[in-house]
């Protein structure tokens, strides 16, 4: 197994050891800012290279909740066939090439650099070469600490106070983005639907309480490194999900007929016409009758 990894670490450890030379003549060749920053950047890097992957994802998503009457109406017509409800709701996403599983994408295609950058940083604390961090790399990054911990320790491997209180604070923080970011897409970013009987909307709900559970307990076994990596993309994951959520949001979510309204009251204020499907509910009737009381008016003088 470790011939079929050692490219992955050879890349992990390559990019950061690429970072670690641009800003050792800033902050130092030991410094832990250096390595943190590696770390850091190591994340933007492989975030950027998977945007493709985070449009396909909201492309899929935005497809399934197309078919959630089509769903509903499978659920109905084969309630007493299990079998058969499953083997027609997936024809119907062959047929619209989409898949439930797609928000999980960018979670899954992420986890082996997670796996090779756990290995690469688990190897240095105990002296153990992988790809490219070896020799003074190796020693360095060893000594290298975020606010007094050392980045290759582990709440669980360490005695130091610092290292409990810097982890724990990490894993508080790693979580707490996870569910903000579901939470947000929930909120804002998914069209309202009837939870009682929707099998997306479940899903969300269950990944939106699970995958924090997940990183709270998995976390206390992260050297400080990968918490650093998990927290920084859980950041851009949120980050990038606000963008889009209000530049380009799902149609019928609130943050769709957010935008809509916004864009209808700049109309009206411009004088223009409404975009198409935006409307102001209640404004253009009032202005247009407002308008034509006083010349029913002047006509009764006469």
């Amino acid at each position: 197994m470790g011939f079929i990894l050692n490219p992955l670490y050879t890349i992990v450890s390559g990019i950061m050891i690429a970072f670690h030379k641009v800003l050792s003549p800033i902050f130092g060749f030991d410094s832990g800012v250096t390595w943190s920053l590696s770390i850091m950047g190591l994340v933007i890097l492989i975030r950027t290279i998977l945007i493709p992957l985070f449009v396909k994802q909201i492309k899929s998503q935005r497809a399934m909740t197309a078919l959630q009457p089509h769903l509903k109406d499978i659920q109905k017509k084969y309630k007493d066939d299990r079998q058969k409800q499953s083997e027609e709701m997936m024809k119907l996403y062959k047929e619209h090439k989409t898949n439930p599983l797609a928000s999980c994408f960018p979670i899954l295609a992420q986890a082996p650099i997670m796996f090779a950058l756990f290995t690469v940083l688990n190897g240095i604390a105990h002296d153990k070469s992988h790809g490219l961090m070896k020799g003074d790399y190796l020693e360095s990054a060893k000594n290298a600490t975020f606010f007094g911990a050392k980045i290759s320790e582990t709440f669980l491997g360490s005695d130091s106070l610092t290292v409990k209180i810097v982890t724990v604070f990490l894993i508080a923080f790693m979580s707490a983005t996870t569910f903000t970011t579901q939470k947000q897409l929930m909120t804002k970013g998914m069209p309202k639907m009837d939870s009682s009987n929707n099998m997306m909307l479940q899903q969300q709900k269950i990944m939106l309480y699970l995958f924090p559970v997940i990183f709270a307990i998995s976390g206390v076994n992260f050297p400080v490194g990968v918490l650093i990596y998990w927290s920084t993309t859980n950041l851009w994951t949120w980050g990038q999900q606000f963008y889009v959520i209000k530049r380009n949001p799902t149609p019928g979510s609130p943050a769709y007929e957010a935008l809509q309204h916004k864009r209808a009251q700049k109309a009206k204020l411009n004088g223009g016409e409404l975009p198409e499907g935006s409307t102001l509910e209640g404004d253009a009737p009032k202005v247009e009758g407002q308008r034509q009381q006083p010349k029913k008016a002047k006509k009764k003088k006469k």
